[in-house]
């Protein structure tokens, strides 16, 4: 017990020590890097894939991102460090591909599933129903269920 309040005391007198800095802006220029953070919100990081190349903290992320700023600092638009991007790894790591045939699948897929399985559920339904044969009650069903219901109040 003793060398737990011990330890406790000991670890509380360095607390104090320890403290987190600011973190420092990437670039010394703000126009820069917001102009930085704006290209690479729109595109994906391939290691992660669901999160953008801004909030990534991957390895691959960072270099790319320093990429990115290479080419901002030699003056390249940013429709031009998008199509560098886009030759270099291809449409996938934009967050929205361009629409042309090769791209046609991923944006008109969904779709497409969508409406197959509307068509599946309507044909199931259907096939379902036709399955199932109608009977009509006898004068004698309904009786007992007039006499069944009489009970239960």
């Amino acid at each position: 017990m003793f060398k737990k309040i011990l330890t406790c005391l000991f670890l509380m007198t360095f607390v104090g020590l320890v403290r987190a800095d600011e973190a420092l802006p990437l670039a010394a220029d703000p126009v820069l890097e917001k102009r930085l953070i704006s290209i690479s919100e729109e595109m994906r990081c391939l290691v992660c894939q669901n999160e953008s190349l801004s909030g990534s903290r991957s390895d691959l992320a960072q270099d790319l991102r320093r990429e990115i700023r290479d080419l901002i600092q030699q003056g390249k638009t940013d429709a031009e460090i998008r199509t560098f991007m886009v030759d270099r790894y291809g449409d996938f790591i934009l967050y929205r591909p361009p629409v042309k045939p090769t791209t046609w699948l991923l944006w008109m897929g969904p779709f497409v599933l969508m409406i197959g399985g509307i068509a599946a559920l309507l044909m199931y339904l259907r096939r379902r129903n036709t399955q199932v044969p109608s009977t009509a009650l006898t004068d004698d069903d309904n009786k007992r269920i007039d006499a069944l219901l009489r009970e239960d109040r």
